[in-house]
């Protein structure tokens, strides 16, 4: 169980437990950012490789439990609603995380540190778009293909989900539940992929195995502390963070 420790130093997966932690933590408070945050973070001292195959299990473990808290029925209402644009997020997952193998780890920091800063920068500026009925068959293959090829190459597959559903005019209520639904099939699509793949195997599954610990805590830490917080401050503070872990990564990406 414990041969993953021979792939890092103690202190690095120490680390990752912290990082973790504070991702379960955000993810319980305010609902977002879990992948963003161990993906940014992780990176930051492990292999990128590595970073990928540790989010796998937390990230099925946060959104199985975002799921159950709104009830099966209710996620079955929004699946048949948003069926195409899971399918396509899913099926492109599942084929994109092929590929991570064959990315040389310069060029992959890029791919993790871009998407993080773009998205981020989005949300910290407000920007929001808008789809009218009549496209949106189009927006959901479009958004779902894009969504779902950031997923299978860096884990995260929410913000792009985020902004489509705002986009939809959808309310807020519905939106946390559709991304709940999105995010727990997903995952699901993403553990599939990367057993495929290979990044997820017998040596590094443990690792994220033992990562389901902090990421529980910190989640049940975060709803406890949710209605204390402000919400609004506290996302901001965290896409900051987020935005600045994103450019170091594309700085590592471009300088080494």
């Amino acid at each position: 169980m414990t041969d993953f420790l021979h792939l890092m130093p103690y202190w690095a997966f120490a680390l990752a437990l912290g990082v973790t932690f504070a991702a379960g933590f955000v993810k319980g408070a305010v609902g977002f950012a879990m992948p963003l945050i161990m993906i940014s973070g992780l990176s930051m001292f492990l292999e990128p490789q590595l970073a990928i195959a540790g989010i796998i299990f937390p990230i099925v473990l946060s959104n199985g439990l975002q799921v159950a808290r709104y009830g099966w029925a209710e996620a079955k209402t929004a699946f048949a609603e948003y069926w195409r644009y899971i399918l396509i997020v899913c099926v492109m997952i599942i084929i994109v995380a092929q590929f991570v193998t064959v990315i040389p780890n310069q060029t992959m920091y890029l791919i993790l540190g871009l998407p993080v800063v773009v998205l981020t920068l989005i949300q910290l500026m407000g920007i929001k778009f808008h789809i009218p009925p009549q496209h949106r068959r189009k927006a959901e293959w479009g958004v779902g293909t894009l969504a779902g090829a950031l997923g299978g190459l860096t884990g995260t597959w929410g913000p792009p989900t985020v902004l489509y559903l705002i986009a939809l005019d959808t309310p807020k209520a519905r939106q946390m539940l559709v991304q709940g639904v999105v995010y727990g099939l997903g995952s699901v699509s993403l553990l599939t992929g990367h057993l495929s793949s290979g990044v997820l195997n017998l040596t590094t599954a443990p690792f994220s195995v033992a990562l389901l610990i902090p990421a529980f805590l910190g989640m049940q830490v975060g709803f406890k502390l949710s209605d204390r917080l402000d919400p609004v401050k506290f996302r901001k503070i965290t896409l900051i963070v987020l935005l600045v872990a994103g450019a170091n990564l594309v700085r590592r990406g471009l300088m080494g």
